[in-house]
C-alpha cells in the first residue's frame, strides 16, 4: 500500500525529448540528411493553367537543411509556444546568375522625360530640370532593379546621367589599378580558414572541370538556408551536387546578393548577411573571403536584407534589424560608428546625427536620421554611410530602375521612398494593417509594389504619389514579389507573389485597369504636428524609444516637411484578383524568380521547384 502511494506522487514522463539535439528517447542518433536530392514529381497538383498555357513542374531540388552545430547549446524547451526569443532565420533565399544572358523582350530603357499619371496628365519625377536622367542604353537583368552586366570597368556607372552614389566625395573615388580587367580578391582563403565563424567548407572535387565544361548562358544559383550557403549549377543534369557548400558555426545566413557589374568567367562577387550582424564578401571561383562588421563592431543586430548599390563595384547596402541602413565598402576595414564625432555634411542635407525630413512616433521614425553621411570626410573605414529609418526592423528594400530612388519597407507597416543619392526621404506610406515584408519596382519605375502581413499586395503610383490598387489572393502573409519581364510591355505588367500559405499567385494589371484614387490631401509634417490619419494599429506619441533602451527621441530633434500619406479605406481603392492562385508547396514559400523558360519558387524547408513555361519541355516526357 505504501509503495502504491509513493508511485502515485511520481512526476509524469517528460513530454519532450530530454537529451541533446538529435538524440532520440532510445539514445540512438537519427540519420541527418546532408546531401541535396533531386526529384521529378508528377500529377495534376504539379501543373497549373494560366491564359498563355500550362506551367508544369520540371523538378524539385531539395537543399539539405543543416542541423544546429554541436557547439550550440541544446534547446532547453522545444515547446513551439514558448516565448523565449529565437535566433533570426529566413528560410531559403536564392540568387540566379548567368554570365552570358540576353535581355528579356521588355527591359528598362528609361521612360520619356514625363511619366504617365492616372490623373490624365503627365508628371515628372525628375528632381533637376537640367538633368537628363534616363538613357536608352543598358538593360535590366532582374526584377529588383540591378543593372545588366558590363565587361568594362564600370565602377561608378549608372543608367543615364544619374550620378553615382557618393559622387563629389573624392575620398570615395575608386583606386585605379594597372590592369583594369583584374578584379581585387578578398584576402582570406575560405578552405584554409581557421576562423571560428566558419565550421566547414566542402568544395566539389571536379569544380575546375565543371566550370570549364558548363555553358556560359547556363544559370548559377546561390542559396542560403539556415547556417549553410550553397553554390549550385542549375544547368547541370546533376544540379543536386553543389559546387561549394559553406557551413557556418552558429550564425545563420539570412540574405545575400551577387554583383552584376563585376561578374565574369573568372570572378564573381557575393555578399552575405548574417544573424550576428556580420557580413562576408566571398569570391567563389578563387574561394577567398573577407569578413566585415566583425563581431558587430558597427552594428550587432541581424542583417535582414543586403544589396550591391547599382553600378558600384565596391559599395553595398545592408539593412539591420534595429532599423539602420548601412553602406559598406567591401575593401575597407571596419571602424566604430560614432555619429557625434562626425562633421557637417553637404549643404542642404542638415548635419550628421540629425534627422532629415521627419518626426518620431511610438512605433518608428518618420524620416531619416543621418548617423553618417556619404559626404563625410571620414571615409578611411566602414561604414561609408549610415541612416536610421525606424525603431523597428527593416524587412526589405529595392532600388529603382533609374538608380536614384530606394523603396524601404519595415515591420512598423511603412513604405519609405528615399532619394538615396541626396539622402532625403521623399514619401512615407502606411500599410492597411500590420508590417510590410517585401517590395519591388515595376521594370519602368512607375509603380512600387509591397506585400505584407495584411495578406495584400499594394500598388503605389510614383507619379500620382498614391495607392492605386490592392491585390487580394493570398491567405497568409506575402513573403516575396517579382516581375515576369517576359510578360511585360510598355503598359501591361505581369508579376508573381508567394506567401506563408505556400501559394504562388500571378497577377496582370495595366494603367487602364486603375482609376484615379479619391485623393485625401497628404499630411505635411512640421515638427511635432501629427497626422490626423493613422493606421488602425498605430498611435502617436511625442517620443520614440530607442532600440537599445537608452532613452527616447524627442520630436523636436527631427527635421520638417516629410510628406506622409493617409491610409486609404478599402472601399475607395480598386481590388484586383489574381489570374492564378496555386499551392506550390506544403511549406511556407519564401522566394520566387522568373527566367525565360520557367518560374522558380523556394520554401522554408529547402525545396526549390522549377515550373516550366507553356511549350517548354520538362525532360520528363521520355521517362514517362
Amino acid at each position: 500500500m505504501l509503495a502504491t502511494n509513493k508511485s502515485s506522487v511520481l512526476p509524469p514522463p517528460p513530454r519532450y525529448p530530454a537529451g541533446a539535439y538529435g538524440v532520440g528517447l532510445g539514445g540512438v542518433v537519427p540519420l541527418i540528411e546532408t546531401n541535396n536530392t533531386l526529384s521529378n514529381p508528377s500529377g495534376p497538383e504539379f501543373r497549373f493553367l494560366v491564359g498563355e498555357g500550362t506551367y508544369v513542374l520540371k523538378e524539385d531540388l531539395n537543399l539539405a537543411t543543416p542541423p544546429p552545430h554541436p557547439s550550440e547549446a541544446p534547446v532547453v524547451n522545444p515547446n513551439p509556444l514558448a516565448t523565449t526569443p529565437q535566433p533570426a532565420t529566413a528560410g531559403t533565399k536564392m540568387s540566379i546568375l548567368s554570365l552570358e544572358s540576353r535581355p528579356p523582350p521588355f527591359f528598362y530603357r528609361g521612360p520619356s522625360a514625363t511619366t504617365l499619371s492616372l490623373a490624365g496628365g503627365t508628371s515628372s519625377i525628375q528632381e533637376h530640370p537640367s538633368e537628363s536622367r534616363y538613357s536608352t542604353e543598358g538593360g535590366m537583368s532582374s526584377d529588383d532593379g540591378r543593372a545588366a552586366s558590363s565587361e568594362g570597368p564600370a565602377a561608378s556607372t549608372t543608367f543615364g546621367s544619374a550620378p553615382a552614389f557618393g559622387e563629389g566625395n573624392s575620398l570615395l573615388a575608386p583606386t585605379v589599378s594597372k590592369d583594369v580587367n583584374k578584379k581585387k580578391k578578398p584576402k582570406n582563403n575560405v578552405t584554409k580558414s581557421n576562423s571560428s565563424f566558419i565550421s566547414r567548407v566542402i568544395v566539389n572535387d571536379s569544380l575546375a572541370r565543371k566550370l570549364t565544361e558548363r555553358p556560359l548562358d547556363g544559370l548559377f544559383a546561390f542559396a542560403n538556408i539556415n547556417r549553410a550557403f550553397q553554390w549550385l549549377d542549375m544547368s547541370s543534369p546533376t544540379k543536386q551536387d553543389y559546387l561549394t557548400k559553406i557551413l557556418f558555426t552558429k550564425a545563420h545566413c539570412l540574405c545575400h546578393d551577387v554583383n552584376m557589374v563585376t561578374k565574369s568567367v573568372s570572378h564573381i562577387d557575393v555578399i552575405m548577411g548574417f544573424s550576428t550582424g556580420e557580413i562576408i564578401w566571398w569570391e567563389p571561383i578563387s574561394q577567398r573571403y573577407t569578413r566585415l562588421n566583425k563581431n558587430g563592431i558597427i552594428n550587432n543586430t541581424p542583417v535582414s536584407e543586403i544589396r550591391w548599390i547599382p553600378g558600384s563595384e565596391n559599395l553595398f547596402l545592408a539593412a539591420h534589424m534595429d532599423g539602420l541602413l548601412v553602406v559598406y565598402d567591401k575593401e575597407k576595414e571596419d571602424g566604430h560608428l560614432n555619429p557625434e564625432e562626425e562633421g557637417l555634411i553637404a549643404s542642404g542635407s542638415g548635419s550628421e546625427g540629425e534627422l532629415s525630413n521627419g518626426s518620431a512616433t511610438s512605433n518608428g521614425i518618420r524620416g531619416i536620421r543621418i548617423n553618417k553621411s556619404v559626404h563625410s570626410k571620414n571615409q578611411k573605414t566602414n561604414p561609408v554611410a549610415a541612416w536610421k529609418l525606424s525603431n523597428q526592423r527593416i524587412n526589405a528594400f529595392s532600388f529603382s530602375p533609374d538608380n536614384r530612388h530606394l523603396a524601404v519597407v519595415s515591420e512598423d507597416g511603412t513604405l519609405r521612398v528615399i532619394d538615396y543619392l541626396s539622402e532625403k526621404l521623399l514619401h512615407l506610406y502606411h500599410s492597411y494593417y500590420g508590417g510590410l515584408s517585401c517590395v519591388c519596382w515595376t521594370p519602368d519605375g512607375k509603380y512600387v509594389l509591397t506585400g505584407g502581413q495584411d495578406d495584400l499586395i499594394s500598388i503605389w503610383s510614383i507619379a500620382d504619389k498614391a495607392l492605386v490598387a490592392r491585390c487580394q489572393g493570398h491567405r497568409s502573409w506575402v513573403s516575396a514579389l517579382a516581375f515576369d519581364l517576359w510578360r511585360c510591355d510598355d503598359r501591361n505588367y505581369r508579376f508573381g507573389s508567394v506567401g506563408e500559405d505556400g501559394r504562388l499567385c500571378l497577377w496582370d494589371f495595366s494603367v487602364g485597369m486603375l482609376h484615379r484614387p479619391k485623393t485625401v490631401a497628404p499630411t505635411l509634417h512640421r515638427g511635432s504636428v501629427s497626422s490626423k490619419f493613422t493606421a488602425p494599429h498605430r498611435t502617436d506619441t511625442n517620443t520614440s524609444m530607442n532600440t537599445d533602451g537608452k532613452g527616447s527621441i524627442p520630436e523636436d530633434e527631427w527635421e520638417e516637411n516629410v510628406i506622409e500619406h493617409a491610409v486609404q479605406p478599402r472601399a475607395v481603392i480598386p481590388m484586383l484578383p489574381p489570374v492564378l492562385t496555386h499551392v506550390v508547396d506544403s511549406h511556407p514559400a519564401c522566394w520566387l524568380a522568373f527566367t525565360e523558360d520557367a518560374v522558380i519558387t523556394s520554401c522554408k524547408q529547402g525545396h526549390v521547384r522549377t515550373w516550366n513555361r507553356p511549350g517548354v519541355p520538362t525532360g520528363n516526357e521520355e521517362k514517362a
